[in-house]
């Protein structure tokens, strides 16, 4: 929003200066985005008096002029037709930046001649393309005067932001009501006496029931005959040309005018090109409007228009058409003073494209009672800048009254502010802001004026109280400290996604980060959702599910990278999936998979495909990693559906699923389109135990002098046995001396029983006290041996 402040004195009658008005704007809401002094760059130029204008001896074209300025007399060579002796001109000192041209004026010697500044023309002073001659001046002006003021360019242009819930201040005259109230002046009257109509108005207006009712509950206007569209006076179109807005004939500019004034668009039709009546209603299907920015739009049966008898004439709130547009051949003018629904006229503006100055009042709310003095306001400009006669006011629909009465308690400001402002003091601010306040032993009365329609409550009242006494009035009073360190930015659970992300990066994983929506279809190979997380409104039909597994979105987007001839490839990502439409049912995971080949193909031979076990070290690593007991995992073989049986599993602490793996099952495969293996793990980062706190620093790792002893030993078990039984009945025997069991062979087929396999382990001994003999070396393996089989049910093979 800009406006100059000569604009802002017109309705606010102070004697502040242009620093304090700036400062206190920003103080009550109002922030000043910028100000802009087109003074600041002529001030080196004043009014100057040329005695007299010789011929220069050596030059045909140049004159010798002996100019008065404010700092003496110099003598200036000029190259201008037009300078002459008697004229008041404008001059530039030497030392002065000549703007139109980006010079710096030196003194000098021009054929011969000194000359000590210089006469300018307007293009030199970047006012206009004009350089046939120098300025030249009419009227009497004191030498000195500053140009800016001679040309009425001394009035600084102010801009400010203007928050959602202040569109009053989208407004001259509301910008100054609450500097009022903030003690910088007097709010002048708004002057909108009735203009007696000469007349009826031969055109009347009509709103259609239904939708356009409610999308327009009243309108008004005014028929105004025989009038002269010609130009604007100076001051309108300076006004105009100084917030940016391009003058166009004085119908227009008025409109415009008003816009930035009150906060009252208007519009105005060439009334003798309108068909009959004006009805606002709704669009029809195929109907088009060519608008005054000179675009055709579309129309839909959504969207309120303006229409006469044959076609529609405007959009509703937004703009007008080239077809009823007013000329400078205008002699009869329909005006339009509406009131819209903010929700109808934003939604039109964003389906067409359009913006423009009467949307953005529209859609924030404008005061419904401006219907009444918005026709009175624009009657007398028109009838004052182009003459004519009006008609009578016509109106159709009810204008809303949204008035309503909120209670201002005692103490409230206070309480909910932190700055204790007087109950007088408050009921002041307010009554200056417009709210008609009454003290009532409940507290004020405050009824909330009708270009407020902000002002719901009680909490509303109380920050108009603050921003008009002053948000600097707030005490600063530091929060109290609850320890003398600073609080952990992470929590526990962040600082492990981390250290999950960094673990699955070293294992050669590449991390993504995928929609936690998928398709529904695919959804149903992972468990599905129930119809809670379905979405209402998907960003696109193959996204309509929240995610029950990120192996799904993992999956599609190894299928991309294969298509495009990166088959293997591992991927993870860490991120929440969807049980139900609860918080709880939002778990943490970390998932990843492997496509393709594990080690590629070389000369040297070895390459292999991914399979289960890949996936199984990647969990055990981040599980590791996060300080899961891994000697107290077991591992089941009832991995979820969307695994393939028999090549995956679980991995359980107590009733706990920590992690699932395995490669995934055939039917996923072709789902994704995925010709190769594939294999991944879901790790649920939630269930995975905090490691327990220690009251002290991690001690040094143990290294012991003494020789670790090895021994080999194979057992004949049944065929189902799992190998953790053994691992872990091993580990057991004896946890002094047992440093690691580690499994390494694995036989089934020709010379053991059917239904038998041999599974082989290394056991290592560590001795810490002393070097062991070999009656305790047997000691222990036979307590081992005896471990295992009692675990297993086998038996030692010789």
């Amino acid at each position: 929003m800009k406006f100059t402040l000569s604009w802002l004195k017109e309705h606010l009658e102070t004697d502040r200066s242009l620093e304090e008005i700036v400062a206190r704007l920003s103080l009550i809401g109002l922030e000043v985005e910028g100000v802009e002094d087109p003074a600041a760059a002529l001030a080196p130029f004043r009014v100057a008096y040329v005695r007299e204008a010789r011929q220069h001896p050596d030059a045909d074209r140049l004159r010798v002029c002996t100019v008065e300025h404010a700092e003496g007399v110099s003598q200036v060579v000029c190259g201008a037709p037009n300078a002459r002796t008697g004229m008041l001109g404008v001059f530039a000192p030497p030392g002065s930046h000549i703007p139109g041209t980006g010079l710096d004026l030196k003194p000098g010697k021009i054929r011969g001649v000194e000359s000590n500044g210089m006469l300018v023309s307007e293009r030199e002073m970047g006012l206009s393309d004009a350089h046939e001659g120098i300025i030249e001046l009419a009227g009497e002006h004191a030498v000195g005067t500053p140009l800016a003021q001679v040309l009425g360019l001394d009035d600084p242009v102010i801009e400010i932001a203007i928050t959602p819930n202040h569109a009053e201040a989208l407004g001259v005259h509301g910008i100054a009501r609450d500097l009022a109230a903030a003690g910088l002046g007097r709010l002048k009257p708004l002057r909108a006496e009735a203009v007696p109509g000469g007349f009826e108005s031969p055109i009347r207006w009509r709103i259609e029931p239904g939708k356009a009712a409610e999308a327009c509950p009243a309108v008004a206007g005014r028929y105004f005959r025989n009038v002269t569209n010609g130009e604007s006076p100076a001051w309108l179109k300076r006004r105009l040309k100084a917030i940016g807005l391009r003058p166009i004939s004085a119908l227009v500019d008025i409109t415009n005018y008003v816009t930035f004034d009150l906060n009252r668009p208007l519009h105005v039709f060439d009334a003798d090109k309108v068909a009959g009546d004006v009805t606002m209603r709704m669009a029809r299907a195929g109907e088009a409007l060519l608008a005054l920015d000179g675009r055709s739009y579309a129309l839909d049966e959504e969207m309120l228009v303006i229409a006469d008898a044959r076609a529609p004439e405007a959009i509703a709130g937004i703009m007008g058409g080239e077809e009823s547009g007013c000329t400078p051949e205008t002699r009869n003018v329909f005006l339009e003073v509406a009131y819209f629904d903010p929700i109808g006229v934003a939604r039109t503006g964003r389906r067409l494209g359009l913006s423009s100055d009467a949307r953005y009042r529209f859609e924030r709310g404008l005061d419904p009672e401006s219907l009444t003095w918005g026709v009175e306001v624009a009657a007398r400009l028109i009838l004052d800048l182009c003459g004519g006669e009006a008609s009578h006011t016509v109106l159709a629909g009810t204008i809303p009254a949204p008035a309503q009465t909120v209670l201002l308690r005692p103490g409230r400001v206070e309480s909910l502010g932190g700055v204790a402002v007087p109950a007088a003091r408050q009921a002041a601010i307010l009554r200056d802001l417009g709210f008609a306040v009454e003290e009532t032993a409940a507290g004020l009365s405050c009824r909330v004026p009708s270009w407020r329609p902000d002002v719901e409550g009680e909490a509303d009242l109380v920050e108009e109280v603050l921003r008009i006494e002053g948000y600097e009035a707030v005490p600063v009073t530091p929060l109290p400290r609850q320890s003398d360190l600073p609080a952990a930015v992470l929590t526990d659970q962040q600082r492990r996604r981390t250290q999950v992300r960094q673990t699955l990066a070293w294992r050669g994983l590449d991390e993504v980060i995928t929609f936690s929506f998928m398709d529904g279809r695919q959804a149903a190979l992972f468990g599905g959702v129930p119809e809670s997380l379905r979405l209402v409104n998907p960003i696109s039909s193959e996204l309509d599910v929240m995610r029950p597994s990120v192996l799904g979105n993992l999956a599609a987007a190894v299928a991309r990278n294969a298509d495009r001839g990166y088959p293997d490839l591992g991927l993870f990502e860490v991120g929440p999936i969807y049980r139900d439409d609860t918080p709880a049912g939002e778990p943490w995971l970390a998932s990843g998979l492997r496509h393709g080949l594990a080690v590629g193909r070389q000369w040297a031979g070895g390459s292999r495909p991914v399979d289960a076990f890949d996936a199984k070290a990647d969990a055990l690593a981040v599980l590791e990693v996060l300080g899961a007991p891994l000697d107290n995992l077991q591992t089941s073989a009832d991995a979820p559906a969307w695994y393939h049986p028999g090549q995956s599993g679980q991995l359980r602490l107590g009733p706990k699923v920590l992690a699932a793996f395995g490669s995934l099952h055939p039917k996923v495969l072709a789902a994704y389109g995925l010709k190769g293996p594939a294999a991944g793990f879901e790790l649920f980062l939630d269930q995975v135990p905090l490691p327990k706190a220690k009251g002290k620093a991690k001690p040094a790792p143990e290294i012991w002098p003494y020789q670790p002893v090895e021994r080999d030993l194979a057992f004949l078990v049944d065929a189902a046995v799992p190998a953790e039984s053994l691992l872990r009945a091993a580990r057991g025997a004896d946890r002094k001396l047992v440093s690691r069991v580690a499994l390494f062979d694995l036989y089934e087929g020709k010379g053991l029983p059917e239904g038998k396999k041999s599974l082989a382990l290394a056991v290592t001994l560590q001795p810490k006290q002393a070097t062991l003999t070999d009656a305790e070396i047997d000691a222990v393996v036979a307590r081992v041996v005896a471990a295992v089989e009692k675990a297993s049910g086998g038996s030692l093979r010789g």
